[in-house]
């Protein structure tokens, strides 16, 4: 019989807050985290762009030695912070570092140590260029980092699949303790890609709000005005185990993780398949590997972007999953919050998830001034908290990417 997976702790670094705590309650009230972004890119480069969701510069000073911080690119600057806060929110000291294990993810890696290398070798020429550069810039800075940081010895992976990748390592981490490879495994994503490059590329494709005039309101998923998704940046950790092993340290649990489903639209790198149908194929699979049925379902964290094509999809999808239980599940889309924190987000989004399950508090969605007429059937929570029943009840948190990237993941309440 395959163990109870359960989350015992939590931690996060976001463009709302240092902590997980800091995080959730800025989401409960509401709180944008975008802003006009305080640098001199968009003159120098010309950037249409001047906005994002950017985590407060003071977080890392305030959390890191210089001379740590130095060696880490900022997407594993991030992740290390949020691990130890979530690490010290599980009462874990100590771990059996042969039995400790890491299941991180990220979209884009280190890409500012890249082209500020790029950079350095341009003008200053090869013996400038640190030689930390590599290491920094590797997609599995941020899991090395981590495993280091807490000698996690039974395993340190990293997923790379777009804005799915953090909901992915999770996945793997449930089926790391699952299958018994390890007691402890240390989840979560990370990115830190808010760079004049990344904006000047997916600005032009089209896929950034340009709402230069307002962009606390930039992020809007399923307004009928909606023109895009907001960069963000961050991290959220999660940390896993059997229920067994955290009765018996008497930690803390959040919510159980129930299974996680993934799939691939195998359709076009940017965009979603239309109808939604490999979303929705994730999504049931979640369910169906956890026993869980539609009327189970009472609160949904939505991958909802704010991108023109991609916010019906989903809706659509959760449409047909729930069928007539539609209407019993909250729907809630934080990125009108966070904006989107592409390989973090599922990560972030499912401490959202969890906290709303073990709050019985569903999140608002900000910013929806006039509805889509396309966007029917799901329940939206708007503008302010919406409570959620009592008794065992569950929820998905869902996170789609580039490349057909379909994953979701169950939790149930405990």
């Amino acid at each position: 019989m395959t163990p109870k997976v359960v989350v015992t702790g939590i931690g996060a670094v976001t463009p709302l807050g240092a902590t997980a705590d800091a995080t959730w309650q800025a989401i409960l009230a509401g709180k944008s985290g975008v802003h006009t972004m305080d640098n001199e890119w968009s003159e120098k480069y010309g950037l249409a762009v001047d906005f994002a969701a950017q985590v407060d510069p003071q977080v890392v000073p305030d959390n890191l030695k210089r001379v740590q911080a130095k060696r880490l690119d900022p997407s594993s600057q991030f992740a290390l912070i949020s691990a130890r806060e979530a690490m010290a929110d599980a009462g874990l000291e100590e771990t059996d570092p042969d039995r400790t294990a890491v299941s991180w993810a990220t979209g884009i890696g280190g890409v500012w140590t890249l082209l500020d290398a790029w950079d350095t070798l341009q003008e200053e020429g090869p013996r400038r260029v640190m030689p930390l550069t590599v290491p920094m810039l590797m997609p599995n800075g941020p899991a090395a980092a981590i495993g280091m940081e807490f000698k996690a010895r039974a395993g340190v992976q990293t997923m790379v699949s777009a804005c799915a990748s953090s909901t992915e390592s999770l996945g793997h981490a449930y089926d790391v303790v699952a299958n018994g490879h390890a007691d402890i495994v240390i989840a979560g994503g990370s990115e830190a890609a808010i760079h004049p490059m990344t904006i000047a590329s997916f600005n032009s494709m089209q896929a950034l709000s340009r709402r230069t005039d307002s962009p606390e309101t930039a992020s809007r998923p399923y307004d009928v005005d909606r023109d895009g998704f907001v960069m963000g940046e961050g991290a959220g950790t999660l940390i896993l185990e059997t229920e067994e092993h955290a009765k018996a340290r008497g930690a803390t649990i959040y919510a159980e993780v129930s299974s996680w489903g993934i799939s691939n639209d195998a359709y076009h790198i940017t965009g979603g398949e239309p109808g939604g149908q490999y979303a929705l194929r994730a999504m049931q699979s979640a369910l169906d590997n956890a026993d869980l049925k539609p009327a189970d379902i009472k609160h949904v964290n939505a991958h909802a972007t704010s991108t023109p094509v991609g916010d019906i999809p989903e809706s659509l999808a959760i449409t047909e999953l729930l069928d007539s239980h539609v209407g019993d599940a909250l729907v809630s889309a934080t990125k009108s919050m966070t904006g989107h924190l592409l390989g973090g987000t599922g990560a972030v989004e499912s401490i959202l998830t969890v906290k709303a399950l073990e709050t019985r508090t569903a999140p608002p969605t900000i910013n929806i001034d006039e509805l889509d007429p396309k966007v029917v059937g799901i329940n939206i929570v708007r503008d302010t908290p919406a409570e959620l029943p009592s008794g065992d009840i569950a929820a998905i948190s869902n996170s789609f990417g580039f490349g057909g990237h379909n994953a979701v993941v169950a939790f149930k309440s405990v």
